[in-house]
Formats: C-alpha cells, sequence, structure tokens
C-alpha cells in the first residue's frame, strides 16, 4: 500500500515563495509518476504540475509555468513542489498524487494515491 505524507503550505504574501512536500512509502519511489493538484473553494480540483519517473520529464498548468518547478529526490522518496512568485490566486488546498504508471497525466482520474493536502494562502 502507498502511503503520501505532505507537509508545508502557509501563509504568504503575494510574490512570496513556498516549497510543499510529499514523502512516498510503501513501494519504490521512482517507479511511479508523481503530481500536484490543487482545490480552491468552490472548485473542482485542477492539475498543477508531474513529473514523469521513466524519463524525468515534467508537466506544468499553464497558470503556474514559470513560477513553480516540481523535482524529485529519489534518496528520500520525496517529490517536491517550489512555488515562487505566488499570487492571490494560487489560494487552494494542494494535493500530492502517485500514478501506477510511466508516463504523467493531467487527470486527476488517473491518480490512485493521494496525500492528505495541505492549505496554501496567498495574501494580496
Amino acid at each position: 500500500q502507498v502511503q503520501l505524507a505532505q507537509s508545508g503550505g502557509g501563509l504568504v504574501q503575494t510574490g512570496g515563495s513556498l516549497r510543499l512536500s510529499c514523502a512516498v512509502s510503501g513501494r519504490t519511489f521512482n517507479t511511479y509518476t508523481m503530481a500536484w493538484f490543487r482545490q480552491a473553494p468552490g472548485k473542482e480540483r485542477e492539475f498543477v504540475a508531474a513529473i514523469s519517473r521513466s524519463a524525468g520529464s515534467t508537466y506544468y498548468a499553464d497558470s503556474v509555468k514559470g513560477r513553480f518547478t516540481i523535482s524529485g529526490e529519489n534518496a528520500k522518496n520525496t517529490v517536491y513542489l517550489q512555488m515562487n512568485s505566488l499570487e492571490p490566486e494560487d489560494t487552494a488546498i494542494y494535493y500530492c498524487a502517485a500514478r501506477d504508471a510511466y508516463d504523467a497525466a493531467r487527470s486527476r482520474y488517473e491518480y490512485r494515491y493521494w496525500g492528505q493536502g495541505t492549505r496554501v494562502t496567498v495574501s494580496s
């Protein structure tokens, strides 16, 4: 059974930075494709970023491209989301997710395992 434990998040002002972490346990980390999603109040959960374990390729939503960076650290079985130049529109609960496949996907329905969620609030 795969478990994802998130940490990070919090309150930051516009233009600030935060880093989210997602520790994977239960299976070998680098056999999974990892992703970050977010859900703002009253909105659907949306794709943010993904990293394909097969080739280390990364994918981003247009809204975060150039500001967010997804990365993985195999030795720690952890994936990160570095968020820079944060905007109030980035306020949401962020979830990490794992997919038992070598290629990335942007649909939340393609991911079987989920972290507990962490709140990110960006004040204006």
